[in-house]
This record gives structure tokens, C-alpha cells and sequence, in this order.
């Protein structure tokens, strides 16, 4: 099973900081996204391998009026292998 890199574990984290903060559940999340709640907490869960891609960030950065890039860290992460 593959590992998320740190990269993708930081703007998995981003995501849920906002969806959090706007007190949204996994299931609001899976809501806009039409995944199960179950997906969206394997997308959390650093031992497992989903991921959002670009499009997912995409819708919801439209859902929560704010940019893609948003989700994005503003620097480099560093990956140790």
C-alpha cells in the first residue's frame, strides 16, 4: 500500500482545518464530493492511501468560496525518505 507523502498529508490537513472551521462533518464533505462518508475518512487517515486530487480541490474551493490554492502549503514540504 502506498504512503502519502508529506506533501499530500499537508493538504489533506488544509482541508480539514477548513472544513472544520466551518464546522462541516466528513459527511458534508462526501456530500459535495458524491463519495461515502468512509471515503472521506480514508482520505484523512494517514494510513491509508486516498487522496484528494486537483479537481476534488477544486470543488471545494467553489463549496467554500474560497481558491484551490488555499489547500496548497505555502512551502515547500519536505519529504524524508
Amino acid at each position: 500500500m502506498a504512503k502519502k507523502t508529506n506533501f499530500e498529508l499537508a493538504v489533506i490537513q488544509n482541508v480539514k482545518d477548513a472544513r472544520i472551521q466551518r464546522e462541516w462533518g466528513q459527511r458534508d464533505i462526501a456530500a459535495i464530493l458524491n463519495f461515502s462518508e468512509g471515503f472521506i475518512g480514508q482520505i484523512e487517515s494517514p494510513n491509508h492511501p486516498s487522496k484528494y486530487n486537483l479537481n476534488h480541490l477544486n470543488i471545494l474551493a467553489q463549496e467554500m468560496g474560497c481558491s484551490p490554492k488555499d489547500f496548497i502549503p505555502d512551502s515547500p514540504v519536505t519529504e524524508f525518505k
